[in-house]
């Protein structure tokens, strides 16, 4: 069961997070947990508040219907989203969250603080994902790498006929390329992935270093 009072730290409307949370309980995932939750604040009447709630899989978008009396629920997962931002205004903030597909969706009248405190959630959860994402490529592109090596057979010694020869048979010994060592390979494979861009300048120069260190 979700504590409510975690959730009204910022005088976020305890009614309207009571109900939402009675719901959102049962629409969480396993390993799934609420980050922060903003309850819209319209400067005249402000029976119906929109609702939204941060967990560390998706957002959560909670509107009245029927004059309060039902609450439809929408969510966008941090893979389907590209950012997420907010705009001071004179009453209250704009939280804004844009998809990768379609338009941005933006709700209005959060108040200040709940919007910044927001908005730092989701940021933080968005940059949380795509770090992780970021990591499974790099691991899936290594396994890739590594699959597909193929091993290239030392050349055979090759050694002229005796019988056209009065003098004893001469071996010719073609020298073999010696291996790159595993610090070189590192250097040369992290290189690759900075020219596909796939790191940053900073990243590539972080792991370059923490490589020569190791030597």
């Amino acid at each position: 069961m979700i504590l409510i009072d975690r959730f009204l730290s910022d005088e976020q409307d305890p009614k309207a997070v009571e109900k939402v949370l009675g719901k959102l309980n049962d629409l969480l995932t396993n390993n799934e947990e609420l980050i922060y939750l903003a309850v819209q604040k319209k400067p005249a009447v402000n029976l119906m508040p929109d609702c939204i709630a941060v967990s560390n899989k998706r957002i959560f978008y909670c509107e009245p219907a029927n004059f309060g009396m039902t609450m439809n629920f929408k969510d966008i997962s941090w893979k389907s989203i590209k950012e997420v931002s907010f705009k001071e205004e004179i009453f209250g903030s704009k939280f804004i969250c844009v998809p990768l597909h379609g338009e941005n969706i933006i709700t209005e009248y959060i108040p200040k603080v709940q919007a910044r405190k927001l908005y730092q959630a989701a940021y933080e959860q968005l940059e949380n994902f795509k770090e992780q994402l970021k990591q499974t490529e790099l691991e899936e592109r290594r396994s890739s790498n590594a699959s597909s090596t193929v091993n290239i057979a030392a050349p055979e010694l090759v050694q002229e006929p005796a019988f056209l020869y009065s003098e004893p048979p001469v071996t010719i010994h073609v020298p073999l390329e010696e291996p790159e060592d595993e610090t070189t390979l590192k250097l040369r494979k992290l290189k690759t992935l900075f020219d596909k861009q796939l790191i940053t300048q900073e990243e590539y120069e972080a792991k370059k270093a923490n490589i020569l260190e190791s030597l």
